[in-house]
């Protein structure tokens, strides 16, 4: 499959097999992206395997953890072949650890601690050091949605207090955001207003089977595919199939054509 990349937006390239043909290359840079979607639909994952891709290609990158443990984070990457201990040891690569609140033996070994998560203040400056210190280039919050769980009418003003820190510090960022199974929205009210991106994961059962889908809702500054994709979790990490359509989320269609790309540019 061919595309045409424009050479005047430079792009950040996700690292997921698939995805990129979808975007003309990868995410314009500096765009904050949010990654929307149930549970199980692989957020996380997807998150992880972004940053990890950065650093095998030296870009340093900062996971912020509202959602799980640190030390389960390096885990779970570790399943996947995604060995952070050597960018961690370099200065590539930091955790900030917005779970813990700092109790439990295994986190006085972190160096960016945020001690309440309900106090934005604390997480942005914690966050704004994790980047400096690494000279971050990439940066996944996990999950956003955390932030504004209990006060929801907040979702956007939090989001564009993060968007003004990790653009102005010069990273692309995704920042992972919870919905329903059955929800529509993307995580918040007012939240697509607030981000430069979004990308939308699925996760529908159709006869008896559990089908994986994505559609990349809205990216700005670059052209984007506009149909539902199929993807994969293997024991690699994700992989999207730019080839072929899910229709009425479910019915899979393999498409002919060499080139996939009909979105416009979003302003």
């Amino acid at each position: 499959m061919v595309i045409s990349m424009s050479s005047t937006i430079e792009r950040v390239r996700t690292g997921i097999p698939g995805l990129d043909d979808l975007i003309y290359g990868g995410i314009p840079k500096r765009n904050i992206v949010l990654l929307s979607g149930g549970p199980g639909t692989g957020k996380t994952i997807f998150s992880q395997q972004y940053l990890f891709y950065g650093l095998q290609h030296n870009e340093p990158g900062v996971l912020v953890a509202l959602e799980e443990h640190p030390v389960q984070i390096k885990r779970n990457m570790a399943t996947f072949g995604w060995d952070i201990k050597k960018y961690e040891d370099d200065g590539m690569f930091a955790i900030v650890d917005a779970f813990t609140g700092g109790y439990g033996e295994s986190v006085k070994r972190e160096k960016y601690v945020v001690r309440s998560v309900d106090d934005m203040a604390e997480l942005i400056d914690v966050v704004k050091q994790a980047i400096k210190d690494t000279k971050a280039e990439r940066v996944a919050i996990d999950s956003v949605s955390t932030l504004y769980l209990t006060k929801p009418a907040m979702a956007r003003s939090t989001l564009m207090q993060l968007k003004r820190v990790l653009s102005g510090l010069g990273a692309t960022a995704v920042l992972v955001s919870q919905v329903s199974v059955i929800e529509r929205g993307f995580g918040g009210p007012g939240v697509e207003h607030a981000v430069d991106g979004i990308i939308r994961l699925d996760l529908d059962e159709v006869n008896g089977e559990l089908i994986r889908s994505l559609i990349v809702w809205k990216m700005r500054g670059t052209r984007h595919d506009l149909h539902r994709r199929p993807f994969d979790i293997t024991d690699k990490g994700i992989v999207v199939y730019p080839n072929k359509i899910v229709k009425s989320r479910g019915e899979l269609r393999i498409t002919e054509s060499a080139s996939i790309i009909g979105g416009e540019e979003n302003e």
